[in-house]
């Protein structure tokens, strides 16, 4: 077994947990306080690129110095290089997190149908600790229920996953960077959308829709892209939510309508606010329109709810009523049972609801506590002073308003109304917009300009030799027309070409960059190339492609590459002159070395024989030549010496 990977010394590396888009999370054990951890390392790849490691190292700084039971703890950061003496190895950067034991709110509300109390539980918690990393002047802007743990124990719910998140103070912190909207779509605040500043009140419009979601089994906004999504954000309402959960009543409708306002201000000033209003519609009461559009019939159908629940005992700042609120669960059950003592309940930092010591206001002019009828079973009330000294500035202003409605009513009656008559009777002007030139934009940054003028872009996706994949090839109407505000305009976002031209560039390419090329240009390769013998390819290279390059074909053609084997035919070369062979075997990169031997028959300096005889070999091999030469010549005979005649020795009857 391979030893395990230890991080500075100190954090045991274990399996690997989760995987997102630009991290990989494990789990790890804390040698030092043998403790179980999560460490979150950055992807190899995306350590390369420094926009991810400041991303990364954002979340770092950013989780750190918060400290809240519904968040996730940092405990320590720092940075692993696998290779340090390799010039090509990256030191990853790395984040050791408390290790949390549960499951993502997405994962439960896939596995079961929560329930109304449940889901506002949670969010309830998700508020609580929005409200703080607010104070500490964070905004998390990736509020989602992905990015949401559910565990046992204390601090059931961790908000985790910092990435993106940004300092209130950070003026210049939107949503877009190197022209790509950051986030997730379905949760994205109009103002994130459109790559405008944002600040706590985009959270509290992403836990919106995390709450529309709990309650739904959907987002409040679904779409076949991004940009869609992103533009319904803008310019559409959600569906209400009982149209998919009968459970939801009017009072959650109206906590939900609050939170997906289109306009910021519109919204929940803050998350305790947010806590307040969700509390509230647990009791059945319904959060006011704003004080600016409320009438006296929406005031009055308010104060009928809040009346068939509990008294109203005024409003917060941002409209929010402080009412009587049922329990929910077994606290209704002790709630009943109280004795009379004048208990008087206060908000836990995590959202729920708790019983408190009795305060001053509760004492009578003796000094004793007086008796006190119990609350209706089931109810208890949660105002604490400070939300008292708001129902009595609430009072103030519902007065205020009052007055002024009533003066503003008589000034319509009395001569108002000619002036509304005359304005009624004007023909309406229309507001003419000139259409922008979007051409080479991304298909989000061209939508979101078209629909900021206030044209409708219709989006379409047809085929473009010339315009990348992705990008804006024109509007129809052109450049430079003028349309009404609010009219439809075609946006052609270009799908890529529908023809590819085979490039010559492919010959001699590694087979792996050969593929990529092709890919790349929307052509598919058979998975198998065809290995054939070249004298001067090296092995593995491209020989060929059928069809072959130059050629034009439609995308998605398939396209079979040919593949140098590394090996060379060895061609027959008896018979040849020793020079022709020679120049045979050059032919092919091959080498020759030669042998003579005698030979009688054929004419010297004919090839007669040759190893290897046909087959292949390696690219640069050496072919062994037999050569014919003449035999050497045969040896002349010796001349032998004539014998002269002996003379006989007596000749008889002749005499000297």
């Amino acid at each position: 077994m391979p030893a395990p990977i230890v991080l500075s010394g100190r954090y045991e590396l274990g399996g690997l947990i989760g995987r997102g888009g630009m991290a990989d999370v494990y789990e790890g054990l804390d040698l030092r306080l043998a403790r179980t951890v999560a460490v979150k390392m950055l992807r190899p790849d995306m350590a390369r690129d420094g926009q991810f490691r400041t991303r990364f190292e954002r979340e770092a700084r950013a989780v750190a110095g918060l400290n809240h039971p519904s968040i996730v703890a940092v405990y320590d950061t720092g940075e692993h290089n696998a290779e340090p003496l390799s010039p090509h190895s990256v030191a990853v950067p790395y984040i050791v997190m408390e290790y949390v034991d549960g499951q993502t709110l997405r994962d439960l509300a896939r596995e079961r149908k929560l329930s109304v109390d449940e889901c506002v539980d949670y969010t309830l918690s998700v508020l609580a600790a929005l409200e703080y990393s607010h104070r500490q002047g964070i905004v998390h802007r990736d509020i989602k229920p992905a990015n949401v743990m559910v565990c046992d124990g204390p601090g059931a719910v961790k908000v985790m996953d910092f990435g993106i998140a940004r300092a209130t103070a950070d003026t210049s912190a939107t949503m877009t960077q190197t022209q790509a909207v950051v986030g997730t779509a379905q949760y994205l605040s109009p103002e994130q959308a459109q790559g405008e500043t944002v600040d706590a009140r985009s959270d509290l419009y992403s836990t919106g829709c995390l709450l529309y979601e709990l309650l739904t089994g959907r987002p409040p906004f679904v779409g076949e892209s991004a940009v869609s999504v992103a533009l319904q954000h803008v310019q559409s309402a959600a569906a209400p939510a009982a149209e998919f959960n009968p459970d939801v009543t009017p009072a959650l409708q109206s906590v939900l309508d609050r939170a997906l306002e289109k306009d910021p201000e519109n919204r929940f000033a803050s998350a305790a606010a947010f806590q307040r209003a969700l509390r509230a519609a647990r009791a059945g009461v319904s959060v006011p329109a704003r004080a600016a559009a409320m009438g006296a019939a929406a005031a009055a159908a308010a104060a009928a709810a809040a009346a068939a629940v509990g008294s109203v005992e005024g409003a917060d700042d941002d409209g929010i009523p402080t009412v009587a609120v049922g329990l929910v669960g077994a606290g209704a059950a002790g709630a009943a049972g109280e004795s009379a003592q004048g208990t008087k309940s206060t908000e836990g930092s995590a959202g729920g609801v708790g019983d408190g010591p009795p305060s001053s206001s509760h004492l009578g002019d003796t000094g004793e506590i007086p008796v006190v009828p119990p609350p209706a079973a089931g109810l208890i009330q949660f105002d604490d002073a400070r939300d008292e000294e708001r129902a009595r500035r609430g009072r103030g202003r519902r007065r205020t308003w009052i007055v002024a409605l009533i003066i503003a009513a008589l000034l319509i009656a009395g001569g108002g109304g000619i002036v509304l008559y005359n304005y009624m009777n004007q023909p309406s002007a229309v507001q003419m917009i000139t259409v922008p030139s979007v051409t080479n934009m991304s298909e989000t940054e061209a939508a979101l300009k078209l629909q900021g003028l206030g044209l409708q872009p219709d989006i379409k996706h047809p085929k473009d030799p010339s315009v990348p994949k992705g990008k804006a090839i024109r509007t129809v109407p052109d450049a430079g027309t003028q349309l009404a505000k609010g009219a439809s305009i075609t946006l052609d976002i270009s799908d890529g070409p529908a023809n590819a031209v085979i490039p010559d560039s492919i010959i001699g390419a590694t087979e792996a960059g050969a593929r990529s090329t092709l890919q790349g240009l929307g052509l598919t390769v058979k998975p198998r190339a065809v290995q054939a013998n070249d004298p001067k390819a090296p092995i593995g290279t491209v020989i060929s492609t059928n069809p072959g390059v130059g050629q034009t074909v439609g995308i998605g053609t398939e396209v079979e590459l040919t593949i140098s084997s590394g090996k060379v035919d060895v061609p027959d070369v008896r018979g040849e002159s020793v020079d022709a062979a020679r120049k045979a075997l050059s032919d092919k990169g091959l080498s020759a070395t030669v042998q003579e031997q005698e030979n009688s028959i054929v004419a010297p300096g004919t090839v007669t024989d040759q190893s290897p005889l046909g087959g292949t070999i390696d690219q640069g091999g050496t072919v062994t030549l037999i050569v014919a030469k003449a035999p050497a010549p045969a040896p002349s005979p010796t001349p032998s010496a004539t014998p002269s005649p002996t003379p006989s020795a007596s000749k008889k009857g002749n005499g000297p």
